[in-house]
């Protein structure tokens, strides 16, 4: 423990080191130093960085003077205060930061390799050498606007010709369409059209049809006890029987209805659903585990394991003996496959695994 207490220091220290760096190079002195070396690669020393502190410095050096001109603080101070930021980041975070086009995208790519709810596995928790790779957590959109469109067959929820009559010129009428056992009472179809069971949703695809208005004029839907909008849903001429498909924001209160049409002349009203959208849902995180076992010869050698399958991301790792004298000199879990470092006395089977991950959402 000690010795991992004192890795980390030495890993924070560094980064103090490397991201303040940049400030000290943007001194007057330092700008008028003729020098094609990349300050990033180096320090004023001419010592080499590590990578992780070339990734660092060219963090701070890019947005040390937005920070400064946006926020109102020395770079150096927030150089300083990024250091633990910097230090727990992965090496690919890092990479992504560095080339991030905006500060925004910077500081997601931060976030992302330091969020303790990001998947992982622990190398602590892990037997037989077992070793882990972060992956960052993904969002499955907004829930108010990427919304997840479900078609279903056409069906009807009203028609003002079998119930309530036409919508009288320049009123509302108002309709139903979630939580509903059947659209029969507002001259709809007597099921529920497989949309009435599926609870609140945000919007529904509707083919409306306006039938015999009285004169020239428009219908607007949208959501109920909401302000009706400038924009028309569909335009009409007089004795017309017209259609078109619009998206229609439902409300999302507890009320009974769900959305509302305006009509500038009277005009009976038809209207099929054809499908809906729900907010993006999580479903539970979908995982496998592949393996190989590979027969490697006396001494020191790697042995591999197979790649994810498409769409799965590998997550974690482990190396298992299938016989004795076995010594484990590395495990490592690359972007592609688990990698173990072994040495043996004679060919020995080594058995190498790689825990795959995928997030399905929907």
């Amino acid at each position: 423990m000690k010795h991992v207490l004192l890795k980390r220091a030495l890993i924070s220290f560094a980064m103090v080191a490397a991201a303040t760096a940049w400030a000290r190079d943007s001194t007057p002195d330092t700008a008028r130093q003729s020098t094609a070396t990349d300050r990033s690669m180096v320090d004023r020393s001419g010592n080499p960085r590590s990578l992780r502190a070339q990734w660092v410095y060219r963090i701070v050096a890019k947005w040390g003077d937005h920070v400064q001109e946006a926020y109102r603080t020395d770079p150096r101070r927030w150089a300083e205060s990024m250091a633990q930021v910097f230090a727990k980041a992965s090496p690919d975070a890092l990479k992504r930061a560095a080339e991030a086009r905006t500060f925004a995208a910077m500081n997601d790519a931060l976030l992302a390799g330091t969020n303790p709810a990001a998947l992982q596995a622990t190398t602590a928790s892990a037997p037989n050498g077992a070793s882990s790779k972060r992956i960052a957590t993904r969002s499955l959109g907004d829930l108010d606007r990427d919304l997840v469109y479900v078609p279903v067959t056409p069906c009807r929820i009203l028609d003002t010709r079998i119930a309530g009559g036409p919508i009288p010129a320049n009123s509302f009428r108002d309709f139903d369409l979630t939580d509903v056992i059947r659209y029969a009472p507002q001259g709809g179809d007597t099921s529920n059209c497989n949309v009435g069971d599926k609870g609140s949703f945000a919007a529904a695809a509707l083919n409306i049809t306006v039938v015999t208005p009285s004169t020239a004029g428009y219908i607007t839907a949208f959501p109920y006890l909401s302000s009706q909008p400038t924009a028309a849903t569909l335009n009409y001429v007089a004795g017309d029987i017209r259609n078109g498909l619009a998206i229609v924001r439902l409300d999302q209160s507890a009320a009974t209805n769900e959305f509302s049409v305006y009509s500038f002349a009277q005009t009976h009203l038809v209207a099929d659903v054809v499908g809906y959208f729900r907010e993006p849902e999580a479903t539970a995180l979908d995982c496998i585990t592949v393996s190989a076992t590979t027969i490697v010869p006396a001494g020191t050698h790697t042995a591999f394991s197979p790649s994810c399958p498409v769409g799965y991301t590998i997550v974690s790792g482990g190396c298992y003996p299938t016989t004795t004298n076995f010594n484990l000199w590395g495990s490592e879990t690359s972007n592609t496959n688990h990698q173990c470092l072994v040495n043996v006395s004679g060919a020995k089977g080594v058995a190498v695994s790689a825990r795959c991950c995928r997030i399905p959402g929907r």
